[in-house]
């Protein structure tokens, strides 16, 4: 019987899964900080402390396990690689591979082993595996480095300075300014400019909610925001799909992150819609549903060999970390 290990290693957490080859949870684990950008000997000492854990629920040895298949958090830059293949190397697992994070969560959200992933929370991501496996990701360290908008807190920015630019006559009239008003409990844009200027007060990243409600209105701004978000977004991922020669190929767009996930309204995603289907007519948009941790399973299988059927694929995208008692 076959043995596999995922482990999903991000910022705030580690999780680490062992199924057998039809999908039986053996065991799981769990830890703090997982990105040696935030902390190597802590980063380290977590991911080592969530595999032991689910070793030991699964009552087997590393020995055991067939593939193990690493998805961290800030492996974003050969650099980082130099540092993250000796540490990886040393947990002991005879036979393993590691990816950036975003490649797990792209491969629990496809049926496929490759495809294409958008993430879009806090922050922006994008990355792409071609069948071949080659792989290309950029984006994440912001507007400098090219990125466009970025995630929600650079969106958030945006609703923010709109409402400035409405009140002081630079820009239009816009519903935007009704809503941040009663978000951050102000009655007059000139107090929320004075206290965000003089005494430091953050604009909240869910000022972003507030896109979506003035689009749904009708606002032109906000609507006009959400489109040129999801042009730049389905730009980004459309460059790298173009780069791994996928514009011809049949494959899934994963989406991840609260703006794609949750906004509501056509804005948004039919402005992705648009740019990826001039480049790539036969790539398909979806949202991630599972546990980003299958991903990194179902990538140990790939890695190892093993096929994926569509029973297995259905076990092993029910399982969801918090909800399973090992």
């Amino acid at each position: 019987m076959s043995i596999y290990l995922g482990v999903d290693a991000g910022g705030s957490k580690t999780h680490a899964l062992l199924v057998d080859e039809n999908g039986t949870i053996l065991g799981k684990g769990s830890a703090g900080n997982g990105n040696h950008q935030l902390g190597r000997e802590v980063a380290e000492h977590n991911i080592r402390a969530a595999c032991e854990e689910a070793l030991q629920q699964a009552g087997i040895t590393k020995e055991d396990v067939t593939f193990a298949y690493f998805g961290l958090a800030g492996a974003d830059r050969e650099p980082d690689y130099v540092i993250l293949r000796p540490m990886i190397a040393g947990l002991g697992f005879k036979q393993h591979a590691l990816a950036c994070d975003t490649m797990i969560g792209m491969r629990a959200g496809t049926k496929r082993a490759y495809g294409a992933v958008i993430i879009c929370g806090s922050g922006f991501n994008s990355a792409a595996r071609n069948s071949q496996g080659e792989e290309l990701q950029y984006g994440g360290f912001g507007f400098k480095y090219g990125d466009g908008y970025g995630g929600g807190s650079t969106l958030a920015m945006l609703v923010f300075r709109a409402v400035i630019r409405a009140w002081d006559g630079r820009g239009e009239a816009t519903a935007l300014t009704t809503l941040v008003l009663q978000a951050m409990n102000y009655t007059t844009v000139e107090a929320l400019y004075n206290d965000v200027l003089d005494h430091r007060v953050m604009i909240p990243r869910d000022l972003v909610k507030t896109l979506f409600v003035a689009a749904n209105q009708g606002d032109e701004v906000a609507k006009r925001i959400l489109q040129e978000e999801g042009a730049e977004l389905g730009n980004a991922v459309c460059a790298l799909i173009k780069r791994l020669h996928m514009t011809e190929e049949s494959f899934d767009i994963v989406l991840i992150g609260s703006v794609v996930t949750r906004g509501s309204g056509p804005y948004l995603i039919d402005a992705i819609q648009q740019r990826i289907s001039q480049a790539a007519p036969h790539a398909q948009i979806v949202r991630l549903e599972a546990d980003p941790v299958v991903g990194a399973v179902m990538s140990a299988m790939d890695h190892a060999g093993y096929t994926i059927d569509a029973e297995l694929d259905e076990r092993l995208k029910s399982f969801q970390f918090e909800k399973v008692e090992a």
